[in-house]
């Protein structure tokens, strides 16, 4: 049972990619997200980058660069083939032809559900991603 005075919300997640600045061309560029932070990390070899959608004020995505065998195999499959992450929109049309026009790729094509106007694209390492206008 929660207690009643707790509040905690998502603050990041980490999204394993081959390399910054290719997941930051793809992500800033393409999906026009914003960089919030890009910091180095020379003691551990890292740089801390963070980015966001526009707009959004809750949880972000840290680019977390693989530095292992194990974590080069889950580039682009930290889900095992399902959706991964799921981008809410206020305009999913206008989204969706920006998306398109970029040469983002769509996996499933734009559809109505009973919860709101969605299609399923991939990034540049092939996660799958919900673009979602909830209704």
């Amino acid at each position: 049972m929660p207690h009643p005075l707790r509040r905690q919300s998502l603050g990041q997640i980490a999204l394993v990619v081959r390399d910054y600045d290719e997941a930051l061309a793809f992500y800033v560029g393409k999906l026009g997200f914003t960089l919030v932070e890009d910091t180095p990390v020379p003691e551990q070899g890292k740089r801390w980058v963070l980015i966001a959608p526009p707009g959004s004020s809750g949880c972000r995505i840290l680019l977390a660069q693989a530095s292992a065998p194990e974590q080069v195999t889950r580039i682009g499959n930290q889900t095992g083939g399902r959706v991964f992450l799921f981008l809410f929109t206020d305009d999913f049309w206008r989204d969706f032809q920006d998306y398109a026009d970029r040469g983002v790729v769509f996996v499933r094509e734009p559809k109505v559900e009973s919860y709101g106007t969605v299609a399923v694209f991939k990034d540049l390492y092939g996660n799958l991603w919900d673009l979602l206008q909830p209704c």
